[in-house]
């Protein structure tokens, strides 16, 4: 196979629906002149007018412990008092953690996974389950596409590096369909459309009949109000909703049986889904993740509610704090948005809404970056990892269908969220930056660059599948790094809330940020410098508390992964008075001319002047009090070469030109990097 059939390219068409001067830094390192790039000349404006329990759930459960504030409290720091956010609550029942850490350790996880019950995932032979996925997270093998003979994988993979935690996150929309149409005797097992599924219509070609059951049910996550398949599910839908019943089940009991419950706590899982809206061929996913056990009887899918806003209401009917359920989402792929993933019109009480739901955002994934895009800005690093299309209206402004939007990208809707801000009081897009896979082959965390072994089953499992033009744009995926006092359920829950985490593009760069009124200069050099960042300012994440100060410093501390730091960066996004969008991006440890590099045919790297880690403190010298705005980190490593160029060099003599050409097109170096969730200023009221 070395097309894109539409079976082949279910994961894809499913996000895609069918689209394809100075600063005054302050720096450890000896080559950390300042070197700032102003961006927001050529921003063009874009301003917005005008609950079940589990089997063996633990019976106890506490209510949820209270989110920290959104705002540092604006008081003198208290020695004696308790690092802010270091206190854990539990909501359920476990020995406390042996290791605890009130300065927070950085734990790594990945919290978008499809294993063998998403109904793509499955047609790609996928035949690993959660309990799968959440064994190769903690470092056991399992086995991938193509299967064998007994129906199972025939690739053994092994994660290089444990992670410390995940959530299998299955599309809830077909939990049912799946389980009838591949459980023997199942009241839908011999129908048409599930014989199709399971490419047993021997009249026509197996990929065709894949693609017909694909379309069958995926197609529904097109439409703005999806109707089940009456031919699996009944008129009713009772068949298929008693079956995801089980299914849901089945996923708690895999999360149960992955969670380390005793003080050693090695490994923590949460129940999770993806609510799968793809309306209009626009991506609007979204990650449900549940602090602890106690979880709705069903998720709450598209098809119950197919509105980002009907999926929030109907997540805190189901799931409120009195009976100890948590929750929150997670959009994933703006990139593939087309403008309708952060829209510009929301009205005060929907943004509260939205931010009270959703305070985090996926930033990097296996189908690319959404950080920000060279269409719409002179920043030279937003050239990574992009996946390429039309504009929107020409020039990206506005929303439109399979286009490509300057809100798709974070730096575009945070703007558009300090506009909204402005205009209603509310900021429905102040979140932090996660990263993850999106794998379909129930490997979670999976990023390594050599070798990429691929993320969607029998589509992308040989070096052939892997450079077709629809496989050689995507890449490995991201990590979600998050900063907490534990590695439990709640700690990390705790975080996640908070928005003290930050994203990598697969690496394990450590990155954190805090920012105050009164940050001294030398505050790397100081050994209590994390104490003092949270007594004295605020963590990524966070919002600034009222100014007690000329203007705002930061400080940065990176620690690089294996390979060298090129440099840190502070990204500046705002809105000026005019309500013109703008950005500025300051290099405030490192250089971009360190003379690193990396020889694009072999692959071999000439270090440079590199550094394992880096600290720096950084003063915002165009501070405007009136002025909303954020800031956020960003570390660059030194060039390394991109998973395609080892695959593509490892091409069969017969492979297909096409192949060959897209080897030739596609870079073969990249520059791995982290990013800080940001921190928020607003004026006072």
């Amino acid at each position: 196979m070395n097309e894109c059939t539409l079976r082949a390219c279910a994961p894809i068409l499913l996000a895609a629906a069918a689209s394809c001067n100075g600063g005054g830094g302050n720096a450890t390192a000896p080559d950390a002149a300042p070197d700032v790039r102003e961006a927001g000349a050529d921003v063009a404006a874009d301003a917005p007018p005008d609950l079940a329990a589990p089997p063996d759930a633990p019976p106890d459960v506490a209510p949820p412990p209270d989110v920290a504030p959104d705002v540092a409290p604006d008081v003198a720091p208290d020695a004696a008092a308790p690092i802010p956010g270091s206190e854990v609550t539990y909501s359920e029942m476990r020995a406390p953690c042996a290791s605890r850490n009130p300065l927070r350790n950085a734990y790594f996880g990945d919290l978008h996974v499809h294993t063998s019950l998403s109904f793509d995932a499955y047609t790609l032979e996928n035949r690993n389950g959660p309990d799968g996925a959440y064994r190769f997270a903690r470092g056991e093998e399992i086995r991938l596409a193509p299967a064998g003979a007994d129906g199972m994988g025939t690739r053994p993979v092994r994660i290089d590096r444990p992670l410390d935690f995940a959530a299998a996150t299955d599309h809830s929309e077909f939990l049912g369909e799946v389980n009838l149409c591949t459980t023997v005797g199942s009241s839908a097992y011999g129908t048409l459309t599930c014989r199709a599924y399971r490419e047993e219509l021997g009249m026509i070609p197996e990929q065709v009949a894949g693609a017909l059951a694909f379309g069958l049910f995926g197609s529904n996550l097109l439409r703005p109000m999806p109707e089940r398949n009456a031919t699996v599910c009944g008129a009713a839908g009772l068949p298929c909703a008693t079956a995801a019943g089980r299914v849901w089940q089945g996923v708690q009991m895999a999360a149960e049986g992955a969670y380390d419950r005793t003080a050693s706590c090695r490994f923590t899982s949460f129940v999770a889904y993806e609510w799968t809206g793809t309306t209009g061929g626009n991506n609007l996913h979204r990650n449900v993740i549940f602090r602890n056990a106690r979880v709705p009887a069903l998720p709450v899918s598209y098809y119950e509610q197919p509105t980002p806003g009907g999926l929030w209401t109907a997540l805190r009917a189901r799931c409120t704090s009195g009976e100890g359920c948590d929750v929150l989402a997670i959009p994933h792929n703006s990139n593939l948005g087309s403008g309708n993933m952060f829209p510009a019109d929301l009205d005060a009480e929907t943004a509260r809404a939205r931010a009270a739901m959703e305070p985090l955002v996926e930033v990097m994934q296996h189908k690319g970056a959404s950080e920000c895009n060279r269409a719409f800005t002179s920043d030279e690093s937003c050239n990574f990892e992009l996946l390429t299309g039309d504009l929107c209206n020409g020039d990206g402004s506005g929303s439109g269908t399979r286009c490509v939007a300057r809100r798709d990208f974070l730096r575009g809707a945070i703007q558009t969220g300090l506009a909204t801000e402005a205009r209603t009081g509310a900021n429905p897009y102040r979140f932090g930056f996660v990263g993850s896979t999106d794998t379909h082959n129930s490997t979670p965390g999976n990023t390594r660059e050599r070798p990429f072994v691929g993320h969607t089953g029998t589509n992308d499992d040989t070096p052939t599948d892997l450079t077709t033009s629809g496989n050689v744009v995507f890449n490995p995926g991201g990590l979600v790094g998050v900063w907490a006092v534990e590695n439990s359920r709640d700690a990390l829950f705790d975080a996640l809330r908070r928005r003290e985490t930050f994203a990598t593009s697969g690496t394990r760069i450590r990155v954190r940020m805090f920012g105050g009124w009164g940050l001294p200069a030398g505050l790397c050099a100081d050994p209590r410098l994390l104490e003092r960042g949270y007594r004295e300012g605020v963590p990524m994440g966070a919002v600034l508390p009222t100014p007690a100060g000329a203007r705002p410093t930061f400080v940065v501390q990176a620690t690089a992964d294996e390979t060298p730091l090129q440099r840190v960066e502070v990204v500046k996004v705002w809105v000026d008075a005019m309500g013109r969008p703008q950005e500025r991006v300051v290099v405030v440890a490192g250089s971009a001319t360190n003379g690193a590099s990396v020889d694009p045919r072999t692959c071999v790297a000439t270090p440079g002047a590199g550094q394992m880690s880096y600290c720096a403190t950084w003063s915002d010298d165009q501070y405007n009090p009136a002025e909303r705005a954020t800031y956020y980190a960003r570390v660059l490593e030194n060039p390394s070469c991109r998973w395609s160029a080892p695959v593509c060099d490892a091409l069969p003599a017969d492979a297909p030109a096409a192949n060959r050409m897209n080897c030739m097109t596609t870079a073969r170096t990249i520059q791995e990097r982290a990013w800080s969730s940001p921190i928020w200023y607003a004026p006072s009221s």
